[in-house]
């Protein structure tokens, strides 16, 4: 199996997480609607390691935001490509996203998230003889 991803990080304050999680899985739904094989999103919690940059780091998180790591599975590039156009149109996306990103209230602020799609180099799942 040779997928796609769209990978991502972002940090939200953590008094939003509840909020941005509401939003989250209505995302994903719409997401998966439109060609998406699947959707992930996890918060951090072991997020230094000596040696290396963090998240937190990279990001230039304040102590009270949490880090959120998400991918987005598809079947090949031209499948994500084809969902991206398709979720950009969709207008509920935009009904949810903007709230989200209202200066006013800040719950997630989009110049702060880091993105990108990924080819595979390697995949390896476990499996039970």
């Amino acid at each position: 199996m040779t997928n796609y991803i769209d990978g991502f990080v972002l940090p939200v304050p953590r008094n939003h997480l509840n909020q941005y999680r509401d939003v989250a899985e209505v995302v994903a739904k719409i997401w998966k609607e439109h060609g998406a094989l699947a959707y992930f999103e996890y918060v951090g919690e072991d997020l230094k390691l000596e040696g290396t940059r963090s998240f937190p780091e990279l990001l230039g998180a304040k102590e009270d935001e949490a880090i959120l790591f998400g991918w987005v599975v598809f079947d090949s590039r031209e499948a994500r490509d084809l969902a991206n156009e398709r979720v950009a149109a969709d207008p509920r996306m935009r009904d949810l996203i903007d709230p989200l990103t209202d200066p006013s209230r800040m719950v997630f602020d989009a110049k702060r998230m880091v993105y990108g799609g990924f080819q595979p180099l390697i995949q390896s799942n476990s499996s039970k003889a």
